[in-house]
């Protein structure tokens, strides 16, 4: 597949999301922003628009699925859209469940990327959230919210590191207390790791949790990504913003994750996207050669 090179710039404030896997956390940023303003919306996010709009390599991009040529149509704004909308629904859904249903008080974000949680969703008293990715990519975020005077709903705690360093060292000197019930979340992460980097992750995330803490991530399960190479998710995605997202893969075949965490004593739950379409009512469903095929969307409690 071949995809057109996503436009750099020199605007200060912005290094870490105008390329490659950064520039992803900006198209997250206008799915939820059209998420938003939708008449049957999942999911809720005011200031997912104003990190499009800060960015250069954004521009042009729509805010609103009426200013898209096809509408829900499109493969992308309207179909890819859709899903991280519902991704979002769903995984603040299970954050706001874990700490409100149990012990657990502090959230840790690894590859916290564009994400407003800590300003948008309602968390109770005393709750803390790490927010775990690049220096370029946090500072950006922070150049956004200060402009807008946000305040977050809870305390956090940006850290900024890459999670090839010693990010865990980072996140215990911050503050996170490794005695205490936690609630994890890698959205949209492991995908862009090799295997390696993703069994030690998920090791490490199972050595620092204590009973009653919880962890969800997005898998893709694909023994060959590159099967889906004219899929219309990612041909559109190349075609119409430039990010070829194959290229941007580990393409290695992918540790069972789910299977490690049952290993080690974690209750876990593995459900596909269109679950939660079925479940909302609103959301995408599967398509003859389907790039969301392979996705699956893992959920683990620690007793």
């Amino acid at each position: 597949m071949v995809g057109t090179t996503p436009r750099k710039t020199s605007v200060e404030g912005t290094e870490g999301v105008e390329e490659g896997v950064g520039l992803t956390a900006l198209l997250v940023a206008a799915a939820r922003a059209i998420e938003t303003v939708r008449h049957d919306s999942l999911a809720q996010d005011v200031y997912a628009e104003h990190f499009v709009r800060a960015a250069s390599a954004c521009a042009g991009w729509p805010l609103r699925i009426q200013q898209v040529p096809g509408g829900d149509a499109n493969p992308l704004w309207g179909r890819f859209a859709r899903y991280f909308g519902l991704r979002t629904r769903v995984l603040d859904d299970f954050l706001l469940r874990s700490v409100h249903t149990g012990d657990a008080r502090q959230v840790v974000l690894l590859g916290a990327g564009l994400d407003s949680r800590a300003f948008r969703l309602d968390w109770p008293s005393g709750c803390v959230v790490f927010e775990v990715d690049r220096e370029g990519v946090l500072a950006f975020k922070h150049r956004v919210l200060d402009g807008l005077s946000a305040a977050p709903k809870a305390t956090r705690v940006p850290i900024p590191i890459d999670l090839r360093a010693d990010w865990v060292g980072a996140l215990v000197d911050a503050g996170f207390d490794t005695g205490a019930p936690s609630v994890w979340l890698a959205e949209g992460l492991l995908f862009y790791l090799p295997p390696a980097a993703e069994t030690y992750l998920i090791d490490t995330v199972d050595r620092l949790s204590t009973g009653g803490s919880a962890l969800a991530f997005e898998v893709k399960l694909e023994k060959d990504l590159w099967e889906y190479r004219d899929s219309r998710l990612y041909t559109s995605t190349a075609d119409q913003i430039g990010i070829d997202l194959l290229n941007l893969f580990d393409g290695e075949p992918r540790p069972d994750s789910a299977g490690d965490l049952a290993g080690k004593g974690w209750s876990t739950s593995v459900h596909t996207p269109f679950d939660f379409t079925r479940l909302h009512g609103r959301g995408p469903l599967p398509e003859e050669n389907d790039a969301l095929a392979g996705n699956r969307w893992v959920f683990a409690n620690k007793p």
